[in-house]
């Protein structure tokens, strides 16, 4: 259903991927559009023709979505309210709420996906959360201060404020981030298109210009309104801050693609989304108590905030997943099981 995937690209574009290129959109206010959607494409059709090719085995999988719909059950057929995901997903996204891609488009196909991929994703904020308070607290004292306190400047032959050095770092972590979450979310996008190895290459083509054109327009809009939701966070303009942020959070998602800790299957997709709201909250509390300003109830309003916004896209998914039922006339019981 080319609709389908046209609408959850869309979807998915505008609300995961400000999560994952966020800091480098603000981080790189100053720069034209679209030098930095040609970059960003330019990995991303990359990655998309080494996964369809099936020479994508080094980064976590054989084929378009790198093996996250192995376990996922796509019907033959889609009905018309398959569109309703992509299309809650496009009005929520528009009110600026970080809701999980994952929970909302894969659950309404695989109910009995839904625990494991919550349970994946909750060790996901936690690990995120814990990751970030070690990593902050050891580092924002030596270095969030001192980006503080010496700012970039052209041509300086200082390591802390050489702004060609810095920009070199920034776009190399981007670059292993953006990578890591393409072939962990391409799989909320393709799986409208049916299984991947059934997938044309007229089709295959129509999708991937499909995409590029989609992040040429979120690049075109500065991200929109899930943007705020890294703009508010401490320091996050400051490229040198951006850097640390992105390479952290490939770590993390790279450790999850690869179940480096045997705790979860490795190719049972999980929600990019909670990850990043965790390496947030965890970086923003540890780099309050190390440099300030202290921890305080707007802090906590702050995280609890992301976490009541990412909560949503649960609800909404569970509730589409049983108005699904109710329509086709299948028994609540045993839903999830």
């Amino acid at each position: 259903m080319v609709l389908g995937f046209a609408l959850a690209a869309y979807s998915v574009v505008g609300n995961d991927v400000i999560q994952t290129l966020g800091t480098f959109l603000t981080s790189n206010e100053h720069r034209p559009w679209w030098v930095l959607w040609l970059f960003a494409g330019g990995i991303l059709s990359i990655v998309l023709i080494l996964g369809y090719t099936g020479n994508g085995g080094f980064l976590g999988g054989d084929d378009v979505t790198f093996d996250r719909l192995d376990n996922i059950l796509i019907p033959e057929t889609l009905s018309w309210w398959y569109i309703l995901p992509p299309l809650i997903l496009l009005f929520i996204t528009r009110w600026g709420i970080p809701v999980s891609t994952t929970f909302l488009i894969l659950s309404f196909f695989s109910t009995k996906s839904l625990p494991g991929m919550l349970t994946k994703s909750l060790i996901g904020y936690a690990i995120a959360f814990g990751f970030a308070i070690v990593i902050y607290m050891a580092i924002s004292k030596a270095l969030e201060r001192k980006f503080q306190q010496k700012p970039l400047l052209t041509g300086a032959t200082n390591f802390w404020q050489s702004r060609r050095f810095w920009t070199v770092a920034q776009w190399l972590s981007t670059g292993f981030l953006w990578t890591q979450w393409l072939t962990q979310d391409l799989a909320n996008i393709f799986i409208y298109l049916g299984r991947p190895e059934e997938l044309s290459v007229g089709m295959f083509v129509l999708a991937m210009v499909i995409i590029l054109g989609l992040l040429g327009y979120i690049f075109y809009v500065k991200g929109g309104a899930i943007q705020n939701i890294v703009s508010s966070k401490t320091n996050t303009a400051d490229i040198r801050s951006a850097t640390f942020i992105d390479l952290i959070y490939g770590l993390v998602l790279l450790l999850f693609k690869q179940n480096l800790l045997g705790l979860w299957e490795a190719k049972l997709p999980m929600s990019t989304t909670w990850v990043f709201l965790g390496l947030l909250a965890g970086r923003e509390l540890a780099i309050r108590i190390q440099i300030g300003p202290k921890p305080n109830g707007k802090l906590r309003n702050m995280i609890f905030s992301d976490i009541g916004k990412a909560a949503i896209g649960l609800i909404v998914s569970i509730s589409l997943v049983v108005l699904l039922k109710v329509v086709e006339g299948q028994a609540l019981t045993g839903l999830f099981d």
